[in-house]
C-alpha cells in the first residue's frame, strides 16, 4: 500500500453525468491508493457502470474532477485512458473469438519485424510469459473462440498487463466463474495488488468482498452513499446502504424440504454426445426425478455438463438417448418449440445472447414464446391483449421500465432477468429450467427472484436450477445433484432425513471426484452418490 502521506493512485471528485432525459451520476466520490483493491457497490442502475466507463474514456462528456497522482486529468478516450495505465475488463468481454490468444494480447499494439511483418514468434513468446505470471498454460496460438469463460478473463487481465497498467477496472469478473476459477483469479488479483495496481471490484457478490477487497464504496440512484472498511463492514450495512432498506430474508423458502409432490419429470439413462464442431460436455448416464413443488439444484464446476443438462431437456442440443418421462409421458426432446408445447420454459446462462432480442421492446420479448395466445383465427397478432398481457406480467415480476414499449436493451440487468422470467412464465409451464437465474444481478433483485421461484415451487411448479453459487443453490433447493465431467457424483438434501446434509464442503468434494479419480489412475466408488 502507498504511504498515507503520498497522494492516492486515483480520486474522483464531484463526478456527474447527464443523459438525454436521465441523471445518471450526481455528485459521486472514488479514491484509489495503490495496491489497493476498492469494491464498487450498488444496484443495477445505480450508476456503477458509468462511473467506471467515464473512468475508462468512454464517456468524453462529464462534470467533476479526475486526479492521478495528486494531478488533475482529462480522459476524453480510451486511448487517453490506456496512456494513463487505465484498462477496464468489461462484464461482456471485450475479445474477438476467432482471433488467437495472442493476436488478442496484442490487438492494436502488435509487434512487427524489420520487415514490417507481424512477429508472431516474439508474440507468442510473450503471450506465454503473461500468461505463466497468471498461472495459465494455453497455447498462445489457441483461437479465443475455443476457450473456457475462467481461460478468457485470465485472457483479458494478460492483455491488460501488456501494457502501462497502473489501475484495473474488473465488472462483474466472477460472474460467471466456479469456485475454483474464482480462486484463481482472486490469486492473480493479490499478485497484481503486490505490484502497486489499484483495482477497482465491482461485483454482486458480497460474500467475496472480505476475501478480496480492502474498501468498499457503495453507490445508490446515481449518487455516492458512503465508503467502508471491507473487513469490518457488515453484510446487512452493506444491503441497508445499496437497497436503502434492510433485506429480512434473501433466501424465502418453505419450512420442509418438498418431497412428496408427483414426479413431474423422470430421467433415466440420459446421454448426450456433442457433434463435431459442437461445444459442450458430453452426457453420461444420467438418472435423476423433480417433483412438482420441488426445486432441485444442479452443482458443479465449470465444463461439468450443468448447462448441458437443461439445454438438453430443452431439445436445444440436438438427439440425445436414455428415457426421459414427463407426468408419466415419454418425452424425446427434439425443439425448444416442443419442449414448450410440452409445459416447459428454459431461462438460459446468458440472458442477451440466448434469451433476449435486445433491440426490441419489453412486449415483443415478454410475449415471444407465447406469441400464439395472441394470434387471431386469420393468423394476425391481437396487439391490445399482447400488449396487456406483458404488462400484466411485468407488473407482477416488479420490472421497473417507463411502458412495454420500452427497448428491452435500455433496462438493467435485473430487469432484463424480469422481462425473461416474464416470458417463460407467459407459456404457463409445469417445469422451469434456469440457468443462473441471479448472475450479474443486484442483491435486492436476487431477493425477489429467489422469492418468486419459492412462490412457483409452493404453487406446484417443478423447477431445476443451475448456479455457480453454492450459497444460492443452499439457499433455494430441497435437493442438489452434483456433477463432474457429464457424471453425477452426488446427491445432497435440505433434510437429513432424506439422504446426505447439502454442505459446501461434500458439494466441492463431489464436484471435483471424478477428476480426482482420475488423477490417481483409480476406479469410481463411494460417491456421495451411491
Amino acid at each position: 500500500m502507498t504511504a498515507d502521506s503520498a497522494p492516492p493512485l486515483l480520486r474522483m471528485r464531484d463526478i456527474a453525468k447527464q443523459f438525454p432525459g436521465v441523471r445518471a451520476l450526481t455528485g459521486v466520490d472514488l479514491t484509489v491508493h495503490g495496491g489497493e483493491v476498492v469494491a464498487l457497490l450498488g444496484e443495477n442502475g445505480a450508476g456503477k457502470s458509468t462511473l467506471m466507463n467515464i473512468l475508462a474514456g468512454v464517456h468524453a462528456d462529464y462534470d467533476g474532477v479526475i486526479e492521478l497522482d495528486g494531478e488533475p486529468a482529462r480522459i476524453h478516450s480510451p486511448k487517453q485512458a490506456a496512456h494513463h495505465g487505465i484498462t477496464m475488463i468489461h462484464q461482456e468481454l471485450n475479445l474477438v473469438p476467432e482471433l488467437s490468444v495472442s493476436d488478442n494480447v496484442f490487438l492494436g499494439r502488435e509487434l512487427r519485424s524489420r520487415r514490417g511483418t507481424l512477429d508472431r514468434k516474439a508474440m507468442h513468446r510473450r503471450t506465454t510469459e503473461l500468461l505463466a505470471e497468471l498461472g495459465l498454460a494455453l497455447p498462445p496460438q489457441q483461437p479465443v473462440r475455443e476457450c473456457r469463460i475462467a481461460e478468457r478473463q485470465l485472457v483479458e487481465v494478460a492483455k491488460a498487463l501488456n501494457g502501462r497498467l497502473k489501475i484495473l477496472v474488473m465488472d462483474e469478473p466472477t460472474s460467471a466463474l466456479a469456485a475454483a476459477e474464482v480462486e484463481r483469479l482472486f490469486t492473480v488479483i493479490r499478485s497484481l495488488s503486490r505490484r502497486g495496481v489499484g483495482i477497482v471490484y465491482i461485483s454482486h457478490r458480497l460474500e467475496e468482498l472480505k476475501e478480496i477487497a480492502d474498501s468498499v464504496t457503495v453507490l445508490r440512484d446515481g449518487g455516492y452513499v458512503g465508503s467502508r472498511d471491507a473487513h469490518t463492514v457488515g453484510r446487512d450495512e452493506l444491503v441497508a446502504l445499496m437497497v436503502g432498506r434492510p433485506l429480512d430474508n434473501l433466501y424465502p423458502r418453505a419450512a420442509e424440504q418438498r418431497s412428496d409432490g408427483p414426479v413431474r419429470l423422470e430421467v433415466s439413462g440420459l446421454t448426450f454426445t456433442p457433434t463435431p464442431g459442437q461445444s459442450g460436455t458430453a452426457l453420461h448416464d444420467l438418472d435423476f426425478t423433480v417433483r412438482a413443488g420441488e426445486i432441485v439444484g444442479l452443482a458443479g464446476l465449470m465444463g461439468a455438463g450443468r448447462s448441458e443438462v437443461l439445454e438438453s431437456l430443452y431439445g436445444a442440443r440436438g438427439p440425445v438417448t436414455g428415457s426421459i418421462k414427463l407426468d408419466g409421458r415419454p418425452y424425446a426432446p427434439r425443439s425448444p418449440r416442443q419442449a414448450i408445447r410440452r409445459g416447459l420454459a428454459l431461462v438460459a446462462e446468458d440472458r442477451k445472447a440466448q434469451s433476449l432480442v435486445l433491440d426490441n421492446t419489453v412486449r415483443f420479448n415478454t410475449t415471444l414464446a407465447a406469441l400464439h395466445r395472441f394470434l387471431r383465427p386469420w393468423r394476425t397478432v391481437n396487439r391490445r391483449a399482447e400488449k396487456a398481457a406483458a404488462a400484466e406480467q411485468n407488473a407482477a415480476l416488479g420490472t421497473k421500465t417507463a411502458s412495454v414499449e420500452t427497448v428491452v436493451g435500455t433496462l438493467s440487468g435485473g430487469n432484463q432477468q424480469k422481462v425473461v422470467l416474464a416470458k417463460c412464465l407467459l407459456t404457463k409451464p409445469t417445469l422451469l429450467l434456469v440457468d443462473e437465474p441471479t448472475r450479474g444481478i443486484d442483491v435486492g433483485a436476487k431477493a425477489e427472484i429467489h422469492a418468486l421461484l419459492d412462490r412457483l415451487a409452493e404453487a406446484g411448479s417443478a423447477i431445476l436450477a443451475v448456479s455457480s453459487e453454492l450459497p444460492e443453490l443452499l439457499g433455494i433447493c430441497d435437493r442438489i445433484l452434483v456433477l463432474c465431467e457429464g457424471r453425477i457424483t452426488g446427491e445432497f438434501h435440505r433434510d437429513p432425513a432424506h439422504g446426505p446434509v447439502a454442505a459446501q464442503e461434500a458439494i466441492l468434494s463431489a464436484a471435483m471426484a471424478r477428476q480426482a479419480v482420475l488423477a490417481s489412475g483409480s476406479t469410481l466408488v463411494g460417491s456421495a452418490h451411491d
